[in-house]
């Protein structure tokens, strides 16, 4: 009989907890055992978008600002700020006791390369320092800014929890190419990284550090407040297949994994001893990229011909299954249920598919059968299935596809690749992001329309528009805004969204403290 998910976890079940080691058990009070949806590939989370990179970053960096689960900011790193009448200077103080792993003092000058390395990668940070006339330390615990113009914005922009976030640096690291990724990990954060127990593909550890100093007011609340931590270890192990490891959650092999598949949360909740939830109800926001470089997809009347190809209900039934509270579609640019959401456009996606239709319009708009390349990161839960509705949707539309199935780390290097088809190139892919990613014009980099990255498109209209959104103090000013950005993308197709769903998580219930929001390691503890 063949073995499959469901029999291995019936079988994992079937080994009654007593009979792990002592030494097992003993350990988990120390050592918090954890599994990440994918493996760390990059260990530089200014220079990769993965979200892998991202939760590894809030390990080991620290932000000046954090954020809570309800997107409020506060200081972090800072003991506060000034600012001046006019608006046009901010002063950020450091909070006293800040200490680099390498135990070096946290001065000003480091953050201040910091925030120049992630601004050149983060749009949000672009527009800040647009915005800024001079970023300097005007002392060891002193980073001010001078602004052209009032930019009150500034702790957002610094503390965003999502990609990609301002961590700070030692500045002998953050003054490197932020378009090469770093290999030397050094933060102040809350976990020192042990590069030395890395196992590529399988494993990452990280130990307390021991100089952290949290915040001693507030609470702890995703990034924001005291980050307290109560393991001395955290071990992340890679598995290859997620229902090995809620395998592993029910032999208490491991203590928590971070997306667990919809198809088994039955089987979960009967094991009893493993809690179920959704740590970010925004949920995941997901999209096919096309590569706007090379042919078809460098003509935008054929990336609005192949809307009519997608049924986003069905991408998402193919990641979250059949229940309704784990999915949204139609969805447009920006997260479904927060602000800047709006209905502008989404009739396109209302209604069955006419793919006859489809390819009258693709054939109309110019395309003549050319290879399309479609990356897909077979190793990640929730890509595959994307990938996999995607190469249909677009062979049912007539389009000559080509399935590349590849590990998630091939995907992002492939995607930097400007080449043509023929020696190498790609045309489009699949991706997931937090809905906090697609939260406003300014955080939504995907949007920006500046063509800096390999294959996004450029646009002469997206820019303006966001320098008003910037400027718009009034929350329906900004609506009005983003429904004309939204409006824009649907006429020029920067990616087409495919599809928002919610993701649980699973742990066992001998820890308790997992806060809302993304996975982090602080507050969690043995119950």
């Amino acid at each position: 009989m063949p073995i499959t998910r469901r029999s291995l976890l019936k079988a994992a079940a079937a080994v009654p907890a007593l009979s792990l080691p002592s030494i097992v058990r003993a350990e988990s009070q120390s050592t918090l055992r954890f599994i990440p949806v994918i493996d760390l590939a990059f260990v530089d989370p200014i220079y990769s978008t993965a979200q892998v990179s991202r939760n590894h970053g809030f390990m080991v960096y620290d932000t000046l600002y954090g954020m809570s689960s309800s997107l409020q900011v506060s200081p972090q790193m800072l003991s506060g700020h000034t600012i001046s009448g006019d608006q046009l200077q901010w002063d950020l103080m450091l909070r006293d006791g800040l200490f680099w792993h390498d135990g070096e003092r946290v001065l000003a000058r480091d953050c201040v390369a910091s925030i120049r390395r992630w601004a050149a990668r983060d749009g949000f940070g672009g527009e800040l320092m647009e915005a800024t006339a001079e970023l300097s330390a005007a002392d060891d615990h002193t980073i001010r800014f001078r602004l052209k113009r009032p930019f009150p914005l500034l702790p957002q922009a610094l503390g965003k929890a999502a990609i990609n976030a301002c961590f700070m640096m030692p500045e002998r690291l953050a003054g490197q190419d932020p378009f090469k990724p770093l290999t030397e990990v050094i933060g102040s954060g809350p976990f020192r990284y042990l590069a030395d127990e890395r196992v590529q593909g399988a494993r990452n550890a990280y130990a307390k550090f021991e100089r952290y100093q949290p915040r001693t007011e507030g609470k702890s609340d995703w990034t924001a407040g005291p980050k307290i931590v109560h393991y001395d270890r955290v071990v992340w192990t890679t598995t290859p297949d997620a229902g090995t490891g809620v395998a592993a959650l029910q032999t208490g092999e491991q203590d928590w994994q971070e997306t667990t598949p919809h198809d088994l949360l039955p089987i979960i909740r009967a094991a009893g001893d493993i809690e179920t939830r959704i740590l970010d109800p925004r949920g995941y926001a997901c999209m096919l990229r096309l590569n706007h470089l090379q042919p078809p997809f460098d003509n935008p009347a054929i990336r609005r011909a192949l809307l009519g190809a997608i049924d986003q209900s069905a991408f998402m039934t193919a990641v979250a299954g059949t229940d309704p509270a784990f999915q949204v579609s139609p969805i447009g640019f920006f997260a479904p249920g927060t602000p800047m959401a709006s209905e502008v456009g989404l009739d396109v996606f209302r209604g069955p598919r006419n793919y006859d239709k489809v390819k009258a319009d693709l054939k109309a708009a110019g395309y003549n059968g050319e290879k399309i390349v479609l990356l897909v990161p077979t190793n990640s839960l929730a890509q595959r299935p994307l990938g996999e509705i995607a190469a249909d949707s677009l062979r049912k539309a007539g389009m000559n596809v080509e399935y590349a199935g590849l590990d998630f780390a091939v995907v992002l290097q492939r995607q930097l690749k400007k080449d043509p088809i023929g020696q190498g190139g790609w045309s489009a892919a699949v991706g997931n992001w937090q809905g906090i990613d697609w939260l406003n014009p300014a955080g939504n980099t995907n949007i920006r329309g500046e063509g800096k990255v390999a294959g996004w498109y450029a646009s002469e209209k997206m820019g303006p528009l966001r320098s008003q959104w910037l400027a718009a103090s009034e929350l329906a000013e900004q609506q009005r805004i983003c429904r004309e950005i939204q409006a824009v993308a649907f006429e020029e197709i920067p990616y087409i969204p495919i599809g928002l769903y919610k993701q649980p998580t699973a742990y066992r219930k001998d820890i308790t403290g997992i806060l809302d929001g993304t996975a982090v390691f602080w507050n969690v503890r043995p119950a």
